[in-house]
């Protein structure tokens, strides 16, 4: 057809752009690892070196770029430190920001969880008390059971929610909270010595004036903390609320007509909405034989750099990607048809590129003397892919 020749035309002219641009980075490569001789018995190393010296390269030229610098500002180490005030404000942004150091620390192996669910609030009902605590079958009420997920969350606030029986009339009711532990042979409920299992942990006094019940909260985070470093303590805990006259206003039974008044206990919590990357991508050291597409470890130091213009982080772990991408893995991605089209035999395909990166923040002198601090966005490889 008429238009079937420039279609052809354009494909043509576009997959020999990409070998070009492919073969030119190739030979690039090989000029300049070559210099380097590679260890014995590692054929991949030529690349990685290569990889890493071109990562170096772009950092360079990128730092410079996103801050809108035409050059690195012509300022030595002698004059930082006749510039750099000692006043408190540096020194606070110097505390409270997050200047990657030179550690690897805990959280380099974990990324945001943007997929799964995360819980903030818990409500826990409460639940009849083991046998082992219980004297004649009472107290019945109450224990409350928690996840291993909760029990490994921030718990930024813990309530114990009582419901109190309606008085005929204002009433002084005194609350108290006793904390259970299982019966010894030497003593009974109430008693003292190792048998001892009534433990007051809370102590309330209130003014009850409503005649339609009222609900009562009570900080229990202390006590929950206790139990998640310690889940064998976690026996139950014991509820009374007596008026003047001696009678129990709080409702702990289980059994009919007490639904919807049972109490419970409301928790905020704040959940690690991080997750290892290990299953993310392939993470390599410099001493590995992976020849696949992988995420290297790289340093940059700005003193080496000779970079005393920037004032915080001296050095930073920005990583790096090397390796290769098999075919067979390729067909996802679009241009990959078209390369191989061009040329069959297979010497270019899909590269191995940061899939993922995350900023790093900056606190630094600009070329006008001023000392500013900011966010450096995609300064560190997170992550590797094949694209």
């Amino acid at each position: 057809s008429p238009l079937s020749s420039p279609i052809r035309l354009f494909f043509s002219l576009l997959c020999l752009s990409l070998c070009l641009s492919y073969l030119s980075s190739c030979l690039s490569g090989f000029v300049s690892s070559s210099l380097i001789p590679p260890p014995d018995g590692c054929p991949v190393c030529v690349w990685r070196q290569h990889s890493r010296e071109l990562r170096l390269e772009s950092i360079k030229s990128q730092i410079l770029s996103k801050l809108r610098l035409k050059e690195a500002p012509n300022i030595s180490r002698e004059v930082v430190k006749q510039l750099l005030p000692k006043a408190p404000p540096l020194q606070q942004i110097l505390d409270l920001h997050d200047f990657q150091g030179d550690a690897l620390q805990p959280e380099d192996f974990l990324e945001e969880d943007e997929y799964h669910a995360t819980t903030e609030t818990v409500i826990s009902m409460a639940q009849e008390t083991d046998p082992a605590v219980q004297t004649d079958g009472s107290p019945l009420c109450c224990h409350f059971h928690f996840s291993p997920k909760v029990m490994f969350t921030k718990v930024l606030k813990a309530q114990l929610w009582v419901y109190l029986r309606p008085v005929p009339r204002p009433a002084t009711v005194y609350l108290q909270i006793l904390r259970l532990k299982p019966l010894t042979g030497e003593g009974t409920a109430g008693g003292g010595g190792g048998g001892r299992r009534h433990i007051r942990i809370r102590s309330l006094k209130i003014e009850l004036h409503s005649r339609s019940g009222h609900w009562q909260s009570i900080d229990f985070k202390q006590v929950l903390h206790s139990w998640f470093r310690q889940p064998q303590s976690n026996w139950g805990i014991e509820i009374n609320a007596f008026d003047p006259s001696g009678t129990d206003l709080a409702v702990t039974s289980l059994g009919p007509g007490a639904e919807g008044l049972h109490p419970f206990m409301e928790l905020r919590v704040l959940e690690n909405t991080k997750r290892s990357r290990r299953n993310l991508g392939l993470d390599c050291d410099e001493h590995s034989s992976e020849s696949r597409c992988c995420r290297y470890p790289l340093t940059v130091d700005f003193e080496a750099f000779g970079w005393d213009w920037i004032i915080a982080p001296k050095r930073y772990k920005a990583n790096y990607c090397s390796g290769q991408c098999e075919y067979m893995f390729m067909q996802k991605y679009p241009h990959t048809h078209l390369v191989q089209q061009a040329n069959p035999r297979g010497s270019a395909g899909p590269c191995c590129t940061p899939t993922k990166m995350s900023p790093i923040n900056m606190l630094y002198f600009n070329d006008k003397q001023q000392i500013i601090y900011g966010k450096i966005p995609g300064m560190v490889v997170d992550r590797c892919g094949c694209s």
